[in-house]
Formats: C-alpha cells, structure tokens, sequence
C-alpha cells in the first residue's frame, strides 16, 4: 500500500514509499476513525509511522497535535525530523525546560513536542495566558505509552494525560512496546476494542534471540566493568568477523568513551578485521568531527555516542554505522529510545546506572527490554541476538523478564500526595467526592480494579482520605464549613513550581525565619528532598570537603554535602573537576529551586530576601563574583562577558551606563555588542536616593518628619523600600517604581548619641545589588 495513495497531501513527510503490515493493518483506525487508539507492537516495528498517521489525520482535519516524546533529547531529534512536516506549511514548536517559551510560537504551531513534565507544568499553568495553548490540543500521541510504569515519570505521565482530557478531550493514540497488559490501557483510554491492537513478535522485522549471559562478580567495580565489558565484546566478535554490527550498551557517556578505547586496543590484540583506514575518503570526512577521541576512534571501526555529543557528532556516527564504516558503537540508553539504529547484535553490558540524584540504582525493565529491541537489522539480517551481561545472582530476574516481559503498573501511588495537591491547587477538586472522581481518570483505578488483591482495591477510598487527611494536617489544603477542600498559599506554591511538599515545608520554614543569609539559603536549597538520593562516591568526598572547608554544613548528609560543595563552587566558577560529571544536572535542579524558593519569600512578603535569593540563583548559574552579579541582568551578558566586564573594573549596570559603548569597546566587546549591551542596561532600574533637607542634628526629644526620595531613571520595575534607623526597622513598602518615589522618615531625638538612617531598595525580582544611601543624624 502505497503512502503516496493513502496520505498524498502527506506523501513527503514520510522516509518511505510504502507502509508495512503492521502499519496497513491500523490504517483506518487512525485516518477513518476519531476513537482513542492504543497499539502495542514489538520494537523497530515501525510505530514511529504511526504517529506520524495520527498526526497526518489532525492536521487534515484543520487540528493541533501534541506529540509527546519520552525524555528531552527526543524532543530534539523529532524537530529535527519533522521539518519534513516543515516543508509541508506546517509548523512544529518543541516545547522543553530548557528553552524559554514562547508563547506565540506555541499557539501558531501545528505540533507541539513536549516531555511528559513540561505537558504536565503546561497542563497545571493553563489558564494562564502563557499556557492556554495547551487546552487547544485535538489529538495527543503518546509515545512508548509504557513509560506509566517508569519509577522517576509514570505518574508524570498519568496524571498528565488524566488531566487533558478533562481540560479538552482530546483524540488519544498511545503507543507502546509488546506489553502483556494492553487491555488495561485501552480501557484507561476508553479506546474500543477495534482501536486496540496487540502486535506480537510474529510482525518484527527481523527474529529476536534473547538470552543472558553470567560473569564472575569481583570486589572490585572498575575490574568488574572490564570483565563485563571482554564478556560483551566474547559476544559480539562472530558477528563482527561475519559482516555484521554490534551495539554495546552501557550506564554513562563517560562509560562510552572509555569503552570504546579499551574496546579498541582488545580488538587489535585479537587481530579482528575492522576499521576503515584505508578509505581516503571516509579518513578525509572524518575531520569534520569536532570530538577529537571519537576521530581517533572511527577509522578503527568503533565509536561511541551520547547525549553529551554535538548533534554533528551523533549525526555522523548514526550515518556511518547504518552504512557499516562502524561495526562496534558504545551508546548510552537514550538511543534505544529514539534512533532507528539497529545492529545484528545488541549486548546490555551494564544493568546499573550511577543517578546523579539517585545514586546506584537498577536499570529499568522497560529500558532493558527497548535496548534488546535494537538486534536485527530489517533487510539485512533473519535473526537478531540480543544479551544482557549480569551477575550470576540476577540472571533469574533478567531472563523471566525477557520470558515474560513487563505488564505495566501504575506508579501513581508513589507520589499520590503531590498529584492530589497539584488537582486541588487548580480547583478541580473540591471535596473528597470529586478526589473518587479524578482517582477514576487515572490508570492506577483501572489496575487497581483489574487487580484488587495487589493494590487494595477495597480500601481504596479510605487510603485517598488519608492522604487528604495528612495534607490538611501540614499545611497544604484546608476544608471549610462545607466540607469543601482548597488549597492553601503554600499548597499553590508548592503546585506551581513542581516541589516536592518536604521541600515545600522546608522553604516556608526558611521564609519565616527574622534572617536570611546566603548560607542559609544554599544549605536549604542542597538538603530538598529532591537531592535526598544524591550520593557522594569516596573520590569526590576529598573534592567536597576542599570547598566546604571551614564551613558549617548543618545537618547535611554526605549527598547533601556534595550538593552545597557544587552549588558554592559553582557561584564562582571553580567546580573541582571530581564533581563535574554530576553538576550540571544538580546545577539546573538547583536553580529550578533557588526560582521557587524566591517565590515563597515573595508570597511571605519578604522581597528582600527574595532579591538574595535572586542573586544566588545568577551566581549558582553564571559563576560571577557577589559584586558583578547585577550584570547578568542586562541582557545579552552571560558568565563570560560579565566576568570579563568585571575583570575590566565595571562590575555593576551602572558602571557598564557610565562607560556606555565606547568604555564597552575598551573593555574588550565589539561595537556591535557593546550597542546592544548599552541598551538592554537602559532597561534595568538606575536609582538614586535624595535626603532633600534631611536634618544633620535634632535636639533630644524633639520630632521632625523628613521625605525622602527614591527616583528611578531607568527601566519600572517592582521594588521593596525599607528604612532603618541604627539597624531597627522602621517603615518598608513594595511598589512598582518607575519614576520618583516619596518615603516619609521620621527624625526623633531618642536616648543614642547618633541615629543612623539607612534606605534600601531592593528588586526581589532582579539580581540586582540592592542600592543603599545613609545619613547620620547627631542628637544633642
């Protein structure tokens, strides 16, 4: 069936002329029907067709589609693809936490890509103006639809897709791999029974021989890579000598690297014939790689490929193994996912991964049974073989799991206390009633219903009340009168910014504290409980305690610790290089939470605080000194030219205002960035104090009212004011200032010798140094 005849309008967005069995079979459920889909078929398959059908169908009938992808990087690659659909005249908007919104874009698009959290933060924020896109999807395609049972992201997932259909109902099709249990989807999804389709293995492309093979477990965990890693490459090298290719997966980019170097030098001891140096011109293309290792690396035939990587990079090696210059790549688990890579064998040599916010942990199930998916290439091979490599106490686990695969469970119960905060905090629900009426949206009632004896189906009510019960108890909901439920402020701050309720409890009881400093702040930030599972390897402790010396960590445990030694290392752009492999992702994390804790001290009117708060933030992200941190508010300065700017003595807007463009030059900027660093300055706030006649001296006893005057000559911008006399509060305000502000300031002749005035203007809401000015007032 030709794609040309079915979908002509939509002949181009496809890489192929004509569609599979499995993808024949679905036809008229995806283009002659509106129901709900759900497909299960085995992997490299050609699901990502199926998609792509879905999509066709929406934008035929004049609709947006939301496609939403399993983790970040495929949210890229699918922008990517997808200009296919570009060339077309549609557009497609790719909408992650890594990029700033635009909400325009979001509205105008056609297709939206999005990652089950950011769909889930959409679908939480859609009465705003910024996310009211979101409740004009019409078709939502949910890809590997078993990540439901993903510990870090099913409940994400479920929540999310609960929650749409309530906003917009839209058309659901939900994609998935072999999995036993896809009757309990459909009826999640109300997709009827001829919508539900259940491939088996009978329609991959190529056979799939699973197996798992044992290694002896040492003391040692460097030396039991090695012996893992020799078991891989036992595995792979018949298939290497006959022709074929082999796909080793491992726990992390610095895993690939490594690999793939000792995989190289074993592969010369064992004299294999691989590797293209003699190929001038694949020698020649090899230049434009920009990682130096992987040039080496690829004219021996063996590669590696993360996330980590330029897209340049990853390209070229994806091209290069699909055309077999490479017959040996080392890949972390992200490929499984996304690239159509496939290789005569596949071998699984770890089945542990390090979690920077969850230390060892085991690999997904799902995850082991996506990468074995990738053995057998379509046209090429009759039969894949697929390994994992494991210790011979898990050999059991591993071989039912390939068995009997994985019925997917709901994870909603982990994290049922967030989920139902987050419902109240948006108003759905409002009394325990409407809590049984969500609960019935969600996949969790249809398994508990379907298996009442695992998850307690009967006393299902009693644990939901619970659970309402204990966020009354702390603080996040509170009933009325009625009976009714709503959230309280820090219910909704909570909800808002994605916070676990112990770290929410934790920022409110630091927004109630008299006094807040900067190490409070970090030290508060490094113990969230979304750092609890951060672990501290014996090579960094040396590392951690090297920043943290002679500093009070509080209570924090070694992970903790590790989490604060990174954050105040990182303010100054000196993170030792035994911590950097985990400070990136602790570093975003961080500023997600520094954002919202800012939030808290704002919502608890404390916007001086809150501007600390800022200013940690821009230093934890920019690595700028305390003194230079103002800079990263202009516009167009990031870390590099602020700490340039500040190495040439202008450290503040203002200095960079005074120097204007031509100081700019002098500094080191070219003219044309120096024209635009000038103008985004004049943006940002320019405050001066005037004391107007502000008395030198008073009489004992004696009371005199004075104005002062807070002007701006810059850019509006909200702003606290406060003013003290000899370090005691006497009178503070927030206000939008944009032009000039009076302050009435009481001069009285007290007991003190002296009395010193002090007007601060602070901007919770910029990194900026708030601006002081003293006067001292002598009482005779």
């Amino acid at each position: 069936m030709q794609v040309s005849e079915v979908v002509p309008e939509f002949a181009e967005a496809f890489p192929f002329e004509e569609f599979n069995d499995m993808q024949r079979e679905m036809l008229p459920a995806l283009l002659d029907s509106d129901d709900n889909v759900v497909a299960s078929a085995p992997t490299a398959s050609g699901k990502t067709a199926l998609a792509e059908l879905a999509i066709c169908k929406a934008l035929r009938d004049g609709g947006t589609a939301l496609f939403v992808a399993p983790m970040r990087a495929l949210t890229n690659e699918k922008e990517s693809e997808w200009e296919r659909f570009e060339d077309l005249g549609h557009s497609v908007y790719v909408v992650t936490g890594e990029r700033d919104l635009n909400p325009r874009r979001a509205e105008r698009a056609d297709i939206l890509v999005m990652t089950p959290e950011k769909a889930d933060s959409a679908t939480r924020k859609h009465d705003s103006r910024r996310y009211s896109f979101i409740t004009d999807v019409d078709v939502c395609v949910i890809d590997e639809v078993h990540l439901l049972d993903s510990e870090k992201r099913g409940s994400v997932l479920e929540v999310t897709v609960s929650r749409l259909r309530r906003l917009c109902d839209p058309r659901i099709v939900a994609l998935s791999a072999t999995m036993p249990n896809v009757d309990d989807v459909a009826e999640w999804l109300d997709a009827p029974p001829e919508t539900t389709f259940e491939f088996g293995d009978e329609y991959r492309p190529v056979d799939l021989h699973a197996d798992v093979k044992t290694y002896t477990h040492g003391d040692n965990s460097f030396a039991d890579k090695y012996r893992r890693l020799y078991r891989a490459l036992d595995l792979a090298e018949p298939h290497i000598e006959e022709g074929g290719q082999a796909l080793v997966f491992v726990s992390s980019r610095q895993d690939t690297v490594q690999a793939a170097k000792k995989a190289r030098d074993e592969i010369a001891e064992r004299d294999l014939s691989v590797g293209a140096r003699g190929d001038y011109d694949f020698h020649t293309k090899t230049q434009e790689l920009e990682n130096e290792t992987l040039r080496k690396s690829v004219l021996d035939g063996v590669a590696f490929h993360h996330a980590g990587l330029s897209k340049n990079d990853k390209d070229l090696v994806e091209e290069w193994f699909r055309e077999g210059k490479i017959q040996l790549l080392f890949s972390t688990s992200t490929l499984a996912w996304g690239v159509n890579l496939p290789a005569r064998c596949v071998v699984l040599r770890d089945t542990k991964l390090h979690d920077p916010l969850e230390g060892e942990v085991d690999m997904s199930p799902l995850d082991v049974l996506q990468m074995l998916g990738r053995a057998g290439r379509p046209g090429y091979d009759d039969v894949g073989y697929g390994w994992v490599v494991c210790d011979h106490a898990e050999a059991d686990k591993y071989r039912k799991l390939l068995r009997e695969g994985k019925e997917i469970e709901s994870r909603l119960a982990e994290d049922l206390d967030a989920h139902l905060n987050a419902e109240i905090a948006m108003g759905t629900i409002a009394d325990l009633d409407d809590v049984m009426d969500w609960l019935r949206t969600t996949f969790y009632y249809v398994r508990a219903k379907n298996d009442p004896e695992q998850y307690d189906f009967e006393n299902l009510r009693d644990r939901v009340r619970a659970t309402l019960e204990r966020l009354v108890d702390r603080g996040f909901v509170e009933t009325g009168d009625d009976l009714g439920v709503a959230a309280t402020p820090l219910g909704m701050l909570a909800s808002k910014f994605y916070l676990r309720l112990d770290t929410a409890e934790r920022f409110a009881d630091l927004a109630n504290l008299p006094t807040v400093d900067d190490d409070a702040i970090l030290a508060t930030v490094a113990g969230a409980g979304e750092f609890d599972s951060v672990s501290a390897r014996q090579s960094e402790r040396e590392a951690v305690d090297s920043v943290l010396v002679g500093q009070d960590s509080g209570d924090l445990e070694a992970g903790g610790r590790k989490v604060l030694a990174i954050l105040r290392s990182s303010m100054t752009g000196s993170t030792p290089a035994d911590l950097r492999s985990d400070a990136w992702v602790i570093r975003q994390n961080a500023v997600r939470l520094l954002s919202a804790l800012r939030a808290f001290f704002e919502r608890f009117d404390r916007p001086v605080a809150a501007n600390r708060t800022r200013r940690v933030e821009a230093r934890v992200e920019n690595g700028v000194s305390s003194t230079a941190v103002g800079l990263t508010a202009v516009d167009g300065v990031g870390s590099g030219r602020a700490s340039k700017l500040a190495a040439e003595g202008l450290e503040t807007p203002a200095d960079v205002r005074e120097a204007g463009v031509d100081g700019l030059v002098r500094a080191g900027l070219s003219e044309g960035v120096a024209e635009r660093v000038v103008e985004s300055v004049r943006e940002l706030p320019a405050v001066e104090i005037e004391w107007g006649a502000f008395p030198d001296d008073i009489a004992r006893g004696e009371n005199a009212m004075r104005e002062v005057t807070v002007r701006n000559r810059g850019g509006g911008a909200q702003a606290a004011i406060d003013v003290t006399v000899n370090g005691v509060e006497m009178t503070d305000r927030t206000t939008y200032l944009d032009g000039p502000e009076s302050v009435p300031v009481g001069v009285f002749g007290g007991s003190a010798e002296e009395m010193e005035f002090v007007v601060r203007v602070a901007f919770p809401d910029l990194p900026l140094v708030p601006v002081t000015d003293s006067r001292t007032v002598r009482v005779e």
